[in-house]
This record gives C-alpha cells, structure tokens and sequence, in this order.
C-alpha cells in the first residue's frame, strides 16, 4: 500500500516553469485586451478623468458614418489585396515550377518586393503616382490610354493602393504556392500527358487540388495581413483624397492620436478585432467544408 501510494503521488515539479509564462502570457497578451475592453466602456479624453458610460461607445458606432465607411473601404481593400496577389501568385508558382535557363536568377529578382521596407516602397510609389510626373501615366501614353489620379482620384484611391499591395506580396504568395507544386509527385502528370491533357486539364484537374490547402494558408496571411495594412496607405495618402482611403486602422489612428477620444478608439479596437477574427473564422470554416468535400469524395 505504503510503495503504490508513494507511486501515485508525484511532487509537481513543472510548476517553477509553467508559472512564469503565465505571467508573461497574462502581461502581455491578456491584460491589455482586458484594459482595452475597460477603456472602451468609458468616456475617456487625454487630460480627463474617465466616466463610465457602458455600452454608449459602442452604440455610438453604426451612427458614425465616417466609422462605417472605413468598414467599407478595409473590406473592398482586404477582398482586392487577397485576390489578386492569389491570382498572380499562383500563375507565378506554376511559371516558376518549369524548368527554363536562369530560372533562379529571375525568382530572386522576382521576390525583392517583398523584402523592401513599407516606407520605402511607399515613397517610390508616391513618385510613380504622381499625374505629371509619375512613369505610370507615361506608360499609358504609350497604349494611347488617359492619364489617371491613381491615388489622388477618390475614385481610384484604393484601386491605386491595392496596386501597391499587389506588387510587394504577390511574391509571398508565389514562394508558398511554389511549395506546394515542388511536392506534388510526378505520376499524376505522367499519366495526364499519356491520356493527351492540355496544360489546362492538367492545371484544372492535378495541381490546382493538391495546392488548395496551400492556396487556403496564403489567403489566411493576406488576409491578416491586409485587413490591418497602415503604413503603405498612411504613407501614400494618410488616408485621402478627403476619407476616400480610410481604412479601420486609420480611422482608429485618428481617433486615439488626432482627437485624443481614448475610449471611443478603444470601442472601435474592440470590434476592428471582432472583424479580423470573424474574416478568418470564415476562412477556416470554407477550409473545413472543403476537407470534409475532398473526404467524401475520395470515399
């Protein structure tokens, strides 16, 4: 009894390590979303004392229209950065996968987008934009096209932006897709060109399936990454021609660093949140839909 008891007991020995990530866990990651949720049932201004106000922060945001209209602009620009680098990325991959002279040569150069800095990348595009002076509108000359305002045209704003976009993390895209073609086995395609497919078929029907779940995991970093993207659209238009291109991001920069209103910013922090997570739950339940589909339909 005495041996099988000394048996079952263990001293918890693990609890000097687990403690002490707890700790960082709960300063670091916890506390603040806490603090913030805190902040936002208050009505709080730099320099004043807080008032709880409860909800009122947050009913007060479906009545904002210049709140609602940046809901609209970080949706549009989120669906654009997503798709098109997808695209373009994807068609890159399978250019890249071939093998053609100084085929390495031409990745590299293709992927530099991707390691310069926003800012730098920001200011060369600023040039380029420019009506008069930018290349842009020289090389439409060129095809007999109209100069364009690119970013300076509400119109044309967040086209011209997600331009940008397109430009620095199509390659990104390209690098994950390249991945998942370079560990597709070689028997599918040795059978799809003895039965006579076309590039197409073989694209359609072999590849495009087996890089689906790469494709998934590219759309969920775009997605991230573009519904909060700040510093590309506060460098090239601050968020203008008037709110034209004023995404969530720039609008809570407004409140919180402009206005100084801390506990309307931290309501809208709260739901710029809820709407990430929400964008990639969707994301994820599509992702889960497709597996049981592709389960099925292998059984």
């Amino acid at each position: 009894m005495t041996t099988a008891r000394k048996e079952q007991w263990r001293p918890i020995s693990y609890w000097p390590f687990v403690i002490p990530a707890m700790i960082v866990v709960m300063a670091v990651i916890i506390f603040p979303w806490v603090y913030t949720i805190w902040m936002s049932l208050h009505e709080w201004k730099v320099g004043q004392a807080p008032t709880f106000v409860g909800f009122a922060n947050y009913l007060r945001l479906p009545s904002d229209a210049r709140f609602v209209e940046s809901v609209g602009h970080t949706l549009v620009y989120t669906a654009l950065s997503v798709a098109l680098p997808l695209i373009l990325g994807t068609l890159a991959a399978v250019i890249f996968n071939n093998k053609f002279p100084l085929r390495g040569f031409f990745r590299g150069l293709f992927i530099l987008p991707m390691m310069a800095t926003p800012v730098a990348i920001a200011l060369v595009w600023t040039m380029m934009f420019h009506p008069q002076l930018g290349v842009l509108n020289y090389l439409l000359s060129l095809f007999g096209l109209p100069p364009s305002l690119w970013v300076f045209h509400p119109a044309t704003a967040i086209p011209s932006l997600v331009l940008v976009e397109t430009w620095q993390w199509t390659p990104l895209v390209m690098l994950i897709v390249l991945g998942g073609l370079s560990a597709i086995p070689t028997e599918p395609y040795e059978s799809a060109q003895i039965d006579g497919a076309t590039p197409w078929q073989t694209f359609r029907y072999i590849s495009l399936p087996m890089i689906m779940p790469f494709l998934f995991i590219a759309a969920m970093i775009r997605m991230i990454d573009a519904v909060k993207s700040f510093d590309i659209i506060f460098a090239i238009t601050q968020g203008g021609p008037g709110s034209a291109s004023e995404t969530i991001n720039l609008y809570l920069y407004s409140v919180a660093f402009v206005y100084y209103d801390v506990g309307y910013a931290s309501a809208i922090v709260v739901v710029f949140f809820a709407l990430i997570v929400a964008l990639a739950g969707a994301l994820l339940h599509l992702r889960q839909r497709t597996h049981w589909n592709e389960a099925g339909g292998s059984a």
